[in-house]
C-alpha cells in the first residue's frame, strides 16, 4: 500500500516524517494492513490550560499529548514550550520518537507533548502554574509504564520536577514519572548532557569511518541550546574546531576555532550570543551555508530545505535537531553526494539517557556518572554499527537504514503481541 508523497517543502511535519516511513515500509515490504497502524497516532489529546498571570490576566493555552506506537513499550517523548507547537508538529515528532527508540532496542513507543506558547517573558511562578495545569490535564494518560515525558525545547530539569510533584499529589510520589529531572529528585547524573554527548559519539564513529579526522575538523553548531551547547563543549577536549555557533538571534564565527569555554561564559551572563566579540557574526542562514567538514542544526525543524540544500558546503550534515533536513533537501544532499546522519539516530542520547534514569527510578538506585557515560556510548555504537553495515551491504543512506531498521523491529513487535 503505496501513499505516494513527493518530496517537497511544502509537506508538513507529519507528512515529511510518514515520507520517510513510506520508503522504509515499501523497502522492508510492510505488509498492506499494517501501514494504517504504524503510519498513524493511536492516541491524540488536546486540553486547555488556562493561567492567571501575575498582572491578574487569565491567558488559555493549547496543550497537547500524542502517543504514537506502543508495541514496543511505554510511550516515551519530550514536551515543548513554543508558538509553533500544534497538532501536526507534535504528531510528526511523536512519530519520530517510536522510530527513535525502536532503533536504539529501547522497551519504548513514541509520543510527544507540548504547550503552544513562547515562554520568553514569563516569570517562573507563571511557568509553575501552566506546567502543573498541564500536567493535570493529561495525568490520566501518562504513568511510570504507560507514558514518560521528559524535557524538550524550552523546558529543562525544573520543569520536570514540577510535572513530577504535580502528578506525585495525585497518585503518590512517582519519581519515574519523568525523565531529565533534577538530581535531588531522582535524576541521572549524565542525562543534561546525554543529547549533545551522543552527538559528539555518533559524529566520531562516523568521522572514522569516512576518513575525515575530527582532531583539527571543522564544525559549525546552528542552535546552542542543551543540545548544541553540550555537543560543542565535548568536541573541543577532542581537537575539533568548532568554527561556529548560532542562537535564535543569529550567530558567531572564527575560522580558527571559538574558545568554546570563553563563549559559554559569555552566554551564561548574556543569555544571548549577542554581542560577543571575539569572533563575527553571522546569521543563522549564513552559518548553514560555512565551509565546513561537519554542520550540525540542532535548532528547530526545517533549517535546511530545497531553498538552500545547494548551497550547503559542509561535507557531512549531522541532525542533532528533530527533522532540521527537508525531505527534498535530503534527496539533494543526497544527489550532491553529501552524507546525512538522520535525527532518529544522532540525537538519540537524550532518550537512551532517560532510559537509564527511568530505570534506576524504579530500582531506586543510582548509577555514578561514568557508568552512564559508557552505556550511552555503547548503546548509540551499536545503533549505529547496525545501521553502517545496511549502508555499506545494500547501499542505503543512512537515513533509509535507520527507518528501515526501526520499522522492522516495530512491527515484528506489533504482530508478536497480537497487537494487529
Amino acid at each position: 500500500m503505496a501513499f505516494a508523497m513527493a518530496a517537497d517543502d511544502a509537506l508538513t511535519p507529519f507528512e515529511a516524517v510518514n515520507l520517510f516511513f513510506t520508503r522504509a515500509a515499501e523497502a522492508i515490504n510492510l505488509r498492506d494492513d499494517l501501514w494504517p497502524v504504524l503510519q498513524g497516532c493511536y492516541r491524540e489529546l488536546t486540553v486547555q490550560v488556562p493561567v492567571r498571570m501575575e498582572n491578574g490576566e487569565l491567558k488559555t493555552f493549547s496543550g497537547y499529548r500524542i502517543q504514537h506506537n506502543g508495541a514496543r513499550g511505554p510511550y516515551k517523548g519530550g514536551v515543548r514550550y513554543h508558538p509553533q507547537v500544534d497538532l501536526d508538529e507534535v504528531r510528526a515528532l511523536a512519530s519520530l520518537m517510536t522510530w527513535k527508540t525502536a532503533l536504539m532496542d529501547l522497551p519504548y513507543g513514541g509520543a510527544k507533548g507540548g504547550i503552544a506558547v513562547d515562554p520568553k517573558g514569563m516569570t517562573s511562578t507563571e511557568l509553575q502554574a501552566m506546567t502543573r495545569r498541564y500536567t493535570n490535564a493529561i495525568s490520566h494518560v501518562i504513568g511510570v509504564n504507560r507514558d514518560i515525558p521528559a524535557p524538550d525545547v524550552n523546558t529543562d530539569a525544573q520543569t520536570m520536577a514540577w510535572m513530577m510533584d504535580a502528578y506525585s499529589a495525585r497518585y503518590g510520589y512517582s519519581p519515574a514519572i519523568v525523565t531529565g529531572k533534577p538530581i535531588d529528585l531522582g535524576g541521572a547524573p549524565g542525562r543534561e548532557a546525554a543529547t549533545g554527548r551522543g552527538v559528539v559519539y555518533l559524529m566520531a564513529e562516523a568521522a572514522r569511518d569516512m576518513e575525515i579526522a575530527l582532531d583539527g575538523g571543522t564544525v559549525a553548531i546552528q542552535g546552542f541550546g542543551n543540545v548544541g551547547s553540550w555537543a560543542a563543549r565535548e568536541l573541543s577536549p577532542i581537537g575539533a574546531k568548532v568554527v561556529a555557533v548560532s542562537d535564535v538571534n543569529g550567530g558567531i564565527y572564527k575560522d580558527k576555532g571559538l574558545d568554546v569555554e570563553d563563549v559559554m561564559r559569555y552566554v551564561r551572563g548574556a543569555r544571548t550570543l549577542t554581542g560577543y566579540t571575539d569572533a563575527d557574526a553571522v546569521t543563522n542562514d549564513e552559518l548553514l551555508t560555512l565551509d565546513c567538514d561537519f554542520l550540525v542544526p540542532a535548532a528547530l525543524g526545517d533549517a535546511i530545505t530545497k531553498a538552500n540544500a545547494e548551497a550547503v558546503r559542509a561535507r557531512v550534515v549531522v541532525e542533532a535537531a528533530n527533522h532540521p533536513v527537508t525531505p527534498a533537501a535530503d534527496d539533494i544532499l543526497h544527489d550532491r553526494g553529501v552524507p546525512v546522519l538522520p535525527d532518529i539516530m544522532v540525537n538519540a542520547g537524550g532518550v537512551i539517557g532517560s532510559y537509564f534514569e527511568w530505570t534506576q527510578n524504579i530500582q531506586q538506585y543510582r548509577w555514578k556518572e561514568d557508568r552512564f557515560n559508557a552505556e550511552l556510548r555503547e548503546v548509540l555504537v551499536t545503533a549505529y554499527r547496525a545501521v553502517d553495515h545496511q549502508v555499506e551491504a545494500k547501499g542505503w543512506t543512512y537515513r533509509q537504514a535507520s527507518y528501515n531498521l526501526a520499522l522492522e523491529r516495530v512491527a515484528r513487535a506489533a504482530q508478536v503481541r497480537g497487537y494487529v
